[in-house]
């Protein structure tokens, strides 16, 4: 094939243009508007529990706002999965607290509960105070194991902070995720199931919660004819235009889920008799994954030699996520249990997965990959 196969493309669903022409023609360029509004009620009807949905400029900054919100403060340690993309950490660092890094359970390739509660035990017992909060992953989109984490997290009285970046419209146990913890995370940056440009939302618990989330996003500025502040506020508030966006995307997002649920089912199909290179599965009923990304564990092979070769025949893939005990920056973070979460990124290859890929793209690559292990 001569055209360039890539990762995870954003798809335009068609209807963008016409709710952005709509807030020009209503001269809604500013950053807060009636799409704002839409696209938050879309949301929370995609997900279904009620919870409200405040949307924000990032994922990151949904993280980082849901911290404040629980009064996570210099001196606390919050709880993080290591193997993660670092804006689910760096937030932590944001409020001076302390990560303390869990490492991961093979199957789901997220937060292993066993070695959260040994964290948790070792922290009580080792500075005399519980972490403020837990941030679990659910990593290119396969849930982590939530009926387990969050039932530690409820016997220890910690809130969970769910993020499901990379994980709309997948569930545990009929839920989505996003919906099981005390805060939800979502990201709609231009790679993800849908895409506002860049985005994100915070899924909060109820309504005077989202209320102060909003109050905290718009600078914090009291109701006052000026400018008058009491605490401290971010500018993380999503914009109108982009939320026009959101708003066709939405149309279109059941319809993405499924479509990356096929292209993951054409990867297994194909790999089903391979030996030397397995694709990652639900591993059990309760789970059901978007496939963000579809990735597979290399038996034998190098993965990033195996990038390069596919990179040199057009085709872009990704190593997983290098776990944030194994990153410089956080060298010095507590981290409880490390071999899994590294053996998974020694093994690991993330495979193009964007909905706007054809079925014989995607057996283009499965056919390339054969050849290359």
């Amino acid at each position: 094939m001569d055209e360039r196969i890539l990762l995870s493309m954003p798809q335009v669903a068609g209807t963008e243009q016409k709710y952005i022409t709509e807030a020009m023609a209503d001269h809604w360029i500013v950053p807060l508007g009636p799409h704002v509004d839409e696209f938050e009620r879309r949301l929370q009807a995609f997900l279904g529990t009620g919870q409200p949905v405040v949307a924000l400029s990032s994922g990151t900054a949904a993280i980082h706002l849901a911290l404040v919100l629980l009064g996570v403060e210099p001196g606390d340690e919050v709880i993080c999965q290591s193997l993660t993309f670092s804006a689910s950490a760096n937030p932590i660092v944001y409020c001076g607290a302390k990560p303390v890094f869990v490492g991961s359970e093979a199957s789901t390739m997220n937060m292993d509960p066993d070695l959260l509660e040994e964290a948790i035990a070792d922290r009580l017992r080792t500075t005399g105070r519980l972490p403020k909060a837990i941030i679990p992953v659910h990593l290119y989109g396969m849930p982590a194991r939530m009926d387990r984490i969050m039932a530690i997290a409820d016997r220890y009285g910690i809130p969970v902070v769910e993020d499901a970046a990379e994980a709309l419209g997948s569930e545990f146990a009929g839920r989505k995720c996003g919906t099981m913890g005390r805060f939800g995370i979502l990201s709609f940056n231009g790679n993800k199931m849908i895409t506002t440009s860049g985005g994100g939302a915070l899924i909060c618990p109820d309504a005077a919660t989202a209320q102060r989330a909003k109050f905290l996003a718009t600078q914090a500025r009291e109701n006052r004819p000026y400018y008058y502040h009491e605490v401290i506020g971010y500018n993380y508030r999503l914009s109108n235009i982009s939320a026009a966006i959101g708003c066709g995307q939405c149309e279109v997002l059941a319809e993405r889920v499924e479509r990356r649920r096929r292209i993951h089912a054409l990867y297994s199909t194909y790999f089903a008799a391979a030996t030397d290179i397995t694709v990652q599965q639900n591993p059990g009923p309760e789970f059901n994954s978007n496939f963000w990304l579809t990735t597979v564990q290399l038996a034998q092979a190098d993965p990033e030699l195996v990038r390069q070769a596919l990179a040199e025949r057009k085709i872009e893939s990704r190593l997983l996520w290098r776990p944030m005990d194994m990153q410089p920056v956080y060298a010095q973070a507590p981290c409880y249990g490390t071999e899994v979460a590294e053996r998974l990124f020694n093994s690991g290859l993330c495979l193009p997965s964007g909905t706007n890929l054809t079925d014989e793209q995607i057996l283009h690559v499965c056919r390339t990959l054969e050849t290359l292990i």
